[in-house]
């Protein structure tokens, strides 16, 4: 047996699976995010230790007792203090919040040469540019920094007193020379950092550590190893099979992204598309990420009063999408792809007297959907070669939002078995490869596909004209969200 533990934004999971790669065991622990102000997002680091300890001791015992090695997949950009005792020093704060959005000018400035070293527009949501907004901030926190962990890696320090990160997580914190996979000493001075503050660095399918007596203990497990891990979206896509050039996946978590193999680094930082290491040897990946996806249907869900996701989502198909519907942009925390904006606002647009709930749910679907077809966009135009486009993502699970996809983009969405639990696959499948003597082709075949669905020709004609409408709506509205946010 393998185990994987995700650490999500809302939940961590904890994945066993078998010899055959086969799903054995699954459970899941919530998680809360602190909102203390406007465009603040944290979460206790502690509070991720509890919640894998919470899923790892539910699963069966003696699916415990049988693993053999453990990987860990997560929320990436989490800038994670801890003082010279390994002690968080704050609140980790999270990838979706856009708090340092002038610490990213400043940080271009003090390193002109950031985009070509990290292939990426410096974000408020990347580790980096946090670490600025502390130090201007908080000068006392950041004095007493001695290492900067990612969410994942804090876990992995509690699971085997090791500081260490790979290179798919790692180079989503704007440190990381992402063609050398390796830290950049130019970007650590800039935030007046050096390599002592960071973790080593392995890859995802390798050594990282292994258990300590009182994690084993503590958890059930075996003193194993523990794999380097990935990033949740490089970790998704080894659990998708989605590990050669070309191949792709669309993952309606809590964000959204469009991940696309590639076998160099391939770099597009004017249209804020990402490029980072994947958490295997020698292959790189094209993403672009929209920051609410099925976080946005969340708060619609709260907002209608109606908290059962399938029944709103039915309701939204009952009523369905025409030229009249309501727009609705999900730009509830900023975004990224392609506007790099973090000022930038969730909006409905054209509600009417007689608009309803389903409406909103629909206009919601329809929003996010877009927002893919903007980051597909992207991608292609920076050379991307996409093939077949797998789903994961709790959003998953909703067939009508992915119908609406799949007509917003065109092109056809593939189900596989575990697909919405694919980062915490992914790092079962890293476990089984960190222990050597499998075939990486084996390991990280693609799960047996559940369906395809293909995009209805008149709902994709219908979004066509409708989406002309809603990428006007953002650059109407793009000066007004500079004038709002100051």
């Amino acid at each position: 047996m393998y185990l994987g533990i995700d650490i999500g934004t809302s939940s961590v999971k904890a994945v066993v699976i078998d010899d055959h790669g086969v799903i054995v065991a699954q459970r899941s622990a919530p998680l809360d995010v602190s909102r203390p102000a406007p465009g603040f997002s944290e979460q206790d680091p502690e509070s991720w230790w509890r919640a894998t300890a919470s899923a790892v001791t539910t699963l069966p015992a003696d699916a415990r007792a049988a693993v053999r090695a453990v990987g860990l997949s997560g929320q990436m950009h989490g800038a994670t203090l801890l003082d010279a005792q390994d002690r968080p020093l704050r609140p980790a704060i999270l990838w979706n919040d856009g708090r340092s959005a002038r610490e990213c000018l400043d940080l271009e400035r003090r390193a002109p040469d950031a985009r070509a070293i990290t292939g990426n527009i410096i974000m408020p949501g990347f580790t980096a540019p946090k670490l600025l907004w502390v130090a201007r901030h908080e000068p006392e926190i950041f004095r007493r920094t001695a290492c900067v962990l990612l969410p994942k890696d804090y876990v992995r320090l509690k699971l085997t007193g090791d500081k260490v990160s790979d290179m798919s997580d790692a180079a989503g914190t704007a440190w990381l020379d992402v063609a050398k996979r390796d830290w950049s000493d130019v970007l650590l001075a800039a935030t007046d950092l050096n390599r002592s503050h960071m973790p080593r660095l392995v890859e995802g399918s390798s050594p990282s550590g292994r258990l300590t007596d009182a994690a084993a203990e503590q958890l059930g497990l075996p003193r194993v190893v523990v794999a380097g891990g990935g990033g949740d979206n490089a970790a998704s896509a080894v659990g998708l099979g989605v590990v050669l050039p070309g191949q792709a996946f669309l993952s309606l978590g809590t964000s959204g992204v469009l991940f696309v193999v590639t076998d160099r680094f391939r770099p597009n930082p004017e249209r804020a598309a990402h490029a980072f290491c994947h958490c295997l040897p020698r292959r790189w990946h094209q993403m672009s990420v929209m920051l609410s996806a099925s976080s946005a249907l969340d708060w619609a869900a709260q907002l209608v009063g109606e908290l059962d996701l399938q029944r709103l989502v039915e309701s939204a198909r009952a009523r369905g999408l025409n030229r009249h519907s309501p727009f609705f942009l999900p730009y509830l925390s900023g975004e990224r792809t392609p506007h790099n904006d973090p000022s930038c606002r969730g909006v409905f647009f054209g509600i009417r007297a007689d608009t309803a709930a389903a409406d909103l749910a629909a206009a919601v679907l329809e929003g996010v959907a877009f927002a893919f077809a903007d980051g597909l966009d992207v991608l292609t135009e920076s050379g991307a070669e996409i093939g077949q486009i797998s789903m994961t993502g709790g959003g998953a699970r909703l067939p009508y939002w992915g119908e609406v996809i799949a007509a917003a983009l065109n092109r056809p969405l593939t189900y596989r078995s575990g697909g919405e639990v694919g980062g915490a696959l992914g790092a079962a499948r890293l476990a089984r490869l960190a222990l050597g003597g499998d075939r990486e082709e084996n390991v990280c075949a693609p799960p047996p596909i559940e369906r395809i669905v293909e995009p209805d020709p008149a709902l994709a004609s219908l979004l066509a004209s409708r989406r002309r409408i809603f990428g006007r709506l953002y650059q109407d509205l793009k000066h007004t969200f500079a004038e709002y946010s100051v």
